[in-house]
């Protein structure tokens, strides 16, 4: 079964928020950025035995051992499925994504890039708009506002400032933008599949994609890939930053936009910072006052878009 083209301006209902689906759909998000943020630091440590592009394609295929044998068997095999769109929407909006990140997190520092990750709910709101012409509220500005400021008090005296400043800030708001219209285009693009398929099958053309870029650049020396890319440490890194930070987190995001649309599920981002805290304090690392306020601020905003 294929999917009848839209009405110009037109958003499938999967792409707008659902009556009384708020609360299943703020949790969703809540739980996505917890594994997002995970991928922080599990990046940071495979930086130091990997090269940023050849990590991408290796992120990749690590969450789709995770999501595609789930597809298969909870759905079988898929058919009807729209894989040039799904190529298209995953090569730009999860390859070009993850490429920007790793790059702007190597050029810089996670704390850095976790500062001007602050702006992806005004990039998805920017992207919602676009294509819905959605009237913006005041509540909803004000949330958005809160949100964003929210985001910098959480990062701020986390030792951000390292490296190449500019080139981490082009690198890292792309990945913003990138990433919304993509997650954005999953849902509205894709209505034939369930939250999973367009995960699994955008992720899919994403890998697809990568791993022949990294294949050409490799061939041309412009990359290369580490000794011992089998090592047990890393692999178990590129579970975090494959399985949970990636598959499991963009499925979790995908699926809060179905209830949420794609402009408040992306003010749970800013969140981040605060759930890399806890982590690292379960980790043996201490408690931050002042990323623990930036997160009340960003729940605020949250709450007051969403009146």
């Amino acid at each position: 079964m294929t999917a009848r083209p839209l009405p110009s301006g037109t958003a499938p209902a999967e792409a707008r928020p659902l009556p009384g689906a708020r609360l299943p759909g703020n949790l969703l998000a809540m739980g996505s950025m917890v594994v997002w943020a995970a991928g922080f630091p599990a990046a940071e440590g495979l930086l130091s035995d990997w090269e940023p592009l050849a990590l991408v394609p290796a992120r990749l295929a690590m969450g789709l051992l995770l999501l595609l044998p789930v597809w298969l068997a909870l759905e079988g095999w898929p058919r009807g499925v729209p894989w040039g769109r799904c190529f298209l929407i995953g090569t730009i909006g999860i390859g070009g994504a993850a490429v920007a990140a790793i790059f702007a997190q190597a050029a810089t520092d996670p704390v850095t890039v976790a500062v001007i990750a602050s702006i992806a709910p005004l990039s998805a709101t920017l992207v919602e708009w676009i294509y819905e012409r959605r009237p913006l509220t005041r509540a909803f500005l004000l949330g958005l506002a809160a949100t964003i400021a929210g985001g910098v008090i959480a990062t701020m005296g986390g030792g951000a400032g390292q490296g190449n400043l500019w080139l981490g800030a082009v690198l890292a708001v792309s990945s913003s933008l990138v990433y919304s219209w993509g997650s954005y285009m999953t849902v509205r693009q894709l209505p034939t599949l369930s939250g999973l398929g367009q995960t699994t099958a955008t992720l899919t053309g994403a890998c697809v994609a990568m791993t022949a870029l990294v294949a050409l650049a490799t061939a041309l020396g412009w990359t290369a890939l580490p000794a011992d890319p089998f090592r047990a440490s890393d692999l178990g890194l590129l579970a975090v930053y494959g399985m949970g930070a990636l598959a499991l987190s963009q499925l979790l995001f995908i699926l809060s936009i179905h209830r949420l649309g794609v402009a408040i599920a992306s003010f749970h981002m800013n969140l981040a910072p605060f759930y890399v805290m806890l982590i690292l304090i379960a980790l043996g690392g201490q408690w931050s006052w002042m990323q623990a306020a930036g997160a009340a601020v960003v729940a605020a905003g949250v709450l007051l878009a969403q009146r």
